[in-house]
């Protein structure tokens, strides 16, 4: 009897693989999220990963542009004065103010396919031991982890 050719065919490559997250905690430290955020985006456009590698920014605390929008009406209030004398008196204000801290965490999200597990794990590996991640405090959370679902969620909640 031939083969059946109305049997649906399984895509070898398109076998379901389940995201990776790596949380980094930063703490109160935004430059060197920043910093890693500079150093992600040059592997991602290096390497060529496209959206293999997405990560986004949990901020909690105090927000950032509740100061900016009062920098802002302070600076734009003074009319009277000269443009020089306007950056120069919201510079002061600023340095006056006390620096708002905010907690920063960096969500990464590896979303490679089933057949590139190899290079998964490399990435796995690597991005902990590079410099701006390796002096915080990090977490990986796979498919199997019990806190992988609040993980993800969370991820995609972000912008």
């Amino acid at each position: 009897m031939p083969p059946r050719l109305t049997h649906p065919l399984t895509a070898r490559y398109t076998i379901f693989m389940a995201h990776s997250y790596l949380i980094f905690d930063f703490g109160t430290d935004e430059e060197a999220a920043q910093q890693a955020r500079h150093k992600l985006e040059a592997w991602k456009q290096g390497f060529r990963l496209g959206n293999k590698l997405l990560l986004k920014f949990e901020r909690e605390g105090s927000s950032g542009a509740d100061a900016g929008k009062d920098g802002a009406a302070t600076s734009a209030g003074g009319d009277a004065k000269p443009a020089g004398a306007k950056k120069k008196s919201a510079v002061n204000e600023q340095a006056e103010k006390p620096e708002l801290r905010v907690h920063v965490r960096l969500l990464i999200r590896l979303d490679f396919s089933d057949h590139e597990k190899l290079t998964h794990q490399r990435w796995l590996d690597r991005i902990p031991g590079e410099e701006p991640f390796k002096s915080v405090e990090a977490e990986t959370v796979l498919y199997t982890d019990p806190a992988f679902t609040k993980t993800a969620e969370l991820f995609d909640s972000l912008d």
